[in-house]
């Protein structure tokens, strides 16, 4: 049945394809640049969806803000000769409407728009009655919560087909990356949403070429649905992000270089082995919070002395001290330092919590 359904709709086929790879150029410029990207991206055999940046929302005034409305016909004229779906990115009510008068396969909601419940919520209401499949990217800020409430916003405007992207997110001070990938963010996200269709956008979190592939590949390890990444027939010369842009032929050849691994295996022998060393996890995770739960315990009993002696319940020297011990110890047993003082800032603020509690009881 599912077959027949998208055999009617190439859209839905394109939307189901497993991975799903979406590319194109960060910001549409031409009618020449746009149709000459299709094709390219097309001769790969390796995308199933055409995307442009028509509108731009920008940081600051002053910057390349899209070519609006006057590009969508290009698109259009794209996807007529390649035969490939083209999505884009929206914002208000009035780009739904523009984008759907020219046959819009699929829309995106921006970091910048998830941010704010009224533009998304003014999407929403624009979508109802629309059965187009919407992309949702993180907000710039890591906040799951408004990202969850711009899936429930669309959802409940009647769309059926609601994926997300993972495109990083805004960090103060140099990184490594343009936007920090806050894995454990998307992971969470990921978890609250087992069903929905979930790809990364490896162009906004590396903020350059260099490192497009390792962070493609760490999302597909991380069982990611596909990839959103941006193409450009002269990247250098794109009229933005040009740094973080490549070229349809090097997008083929990444894609290429991929390890697509998925979530199961059929092979019995390697499930049962799997499944023993799942029950070994199970059993020392048990033991772990055991052990916290002692921990605890002690913590109480040294915040009752502490009350009855009137002494703070921050003591910093005692707080170095544990934490230098963890660090010296984490190297030889295998724990990375950023993880051991990860773990122990929040054994730290529990202990804090539970003292605070003996302190006011």
């Amino acid at each position: 049945m599912n077959q027949i359904i998208e055999q009617i709709n190439p859209v839905l086929s394109a939307w189901n394809k497993r991975p799903l790879i979406i590319s194109g150029p960060c910001s549409a410029e031409t009618e020449e640049q746009i149709l000459a990207t299709a094709h390219r991206l097309a001769a790969t055999g390796k995308v199933n969806m055409l995307r442009a940046g028509i509108w731009k929302p920008r940081t600051r005034p002053g910057q390349f803000e899209g070519v609006g409305t006057i590009g969508l016909p290009w698109l259009a004229k794209a996807k007529q000769q390649t035969g490939l779906p083209f999505t884009i990115e929206i914002a208000t009510a009035k780009q739904v409407e523009d984008a759907l008068s020219f046959g819009v396969d699929a829309l995106w909601i921006g970091a910048r728009t998830t941010v704010n419940p009224f533009s998304v919520q003014e999407i929403a209401d624009a979508l109802r009655g629309v059965n187009i499949p919407i992309l949702i990217k993180n907000p710039i800020n890591p906040d799951l919560e408004l990202w969850t409430g711009a899936v429930e916003r669309v959802a409940k405007a009647g769309i059926k087909n609601i994926g997300l992207i993972h495109r990083g997110f805004s960090s103060y001070g140099n990184t490594a990356y343009r936007n920090a990938p806050m894995w454990h963010l998307a992971i969470e996200m990921k978890r609250r949403n087992p069903d929905m269709l979930f790809i990364c956008d490896p162009s906004h979190i590396c903020g350059r070429r260099d490192i497009l592939l390792e962070i493609s590949q760490k999302s597909i390890d991380l069982d990611y649905n596909g990839l959103m990444i941006e193409s450009h027939i002269d990247p250098d010369n794109a009229w933005s992000d040009a740094m973080q842009q490549i070229t349809p032929e090097v997008l083929g050849e990444l894609i290429g270089k991929i390890i697509w691994r998925k979530e199961n295996t059929d092979n019995t022998i390697l499930h049962t082995s799997m499944e023993e060393l799942r029950r070994q996890i199970d059993q020392l995770d048990d033991e772990l919070m055991q052990i916290l739960s002692e921990r605890m315990k002690v913590a109480d009993k040294i915040g009752i002395y502490k009350k009855d002696n009137n002494i703070t319940i921050l003591q910093t020297i005692r707080w170095n001290e544990i934490l230098q011990r963890a660090i010296v110890q984490c190297e030889q047993l295998g724990l990375s330092k950023d993880f051991i003082i990860k773990y122990f800032d929040a054994v730290h603020m529990e202990s804090i919590n539970h003292q605070n509690n003996v302190m006011n009881s």
